[in-house]
């Protein structure tokens, strides 16, 4: 599949979802929060590698991006409650992603215990 198609897709998937949370934030946030990005990747992969090599790079995709994702959920809940309580969004936001970086070092700390390296 040409990259400019890749492009196109992907780019009106995320304006469609920006969309739908513009007019209905319940159900922009139940798009949102499905996992687009990776079914997006993940569909990209396929259709470029059809072959047990590219089974095991989704898996270890998937696999991957499961362990990514934890650090970012508690901070969904930090950044809506600055947000809620009149915070400024851009400090919510950087308060946000200097968070998942610091939960995603514990994270790594921990899982290196149990052999597992993210990094």
């Amino acid at each position: 599949m040409p990259i400019y198609l890749k492009y196109i897709i992907t780019a009106a998937i995320v304006v469609i979802t920006s969309e739908i949370a513009n007019r209905n934030e319940k159900m922009g946030a139940l798009v949102g929060a499905l996992p687009v990005m990776t079914i997006i990747v993940v569909l990209w992969i396929f259709t470029e590698n059809k072959s047990e090599a590219g089974s095991e790079k989704i898996a270890s995709y998937v696999y991957y991006t499961f362990w990514y994702v934890l650090p970012t959920l508690p901070m969904l809940v930090v950044m809506s409650q600055m947000l809620k309580r009149g915070g400024s969004f851009w400090l919510s936001l950087g308060v946000y992603i200097l968070g998942t970086l610091a939960l995603f070092f514990v994270l790594n700390l921990i899982l290196k215990r149990f052999s597992i390296n993210l990094m």
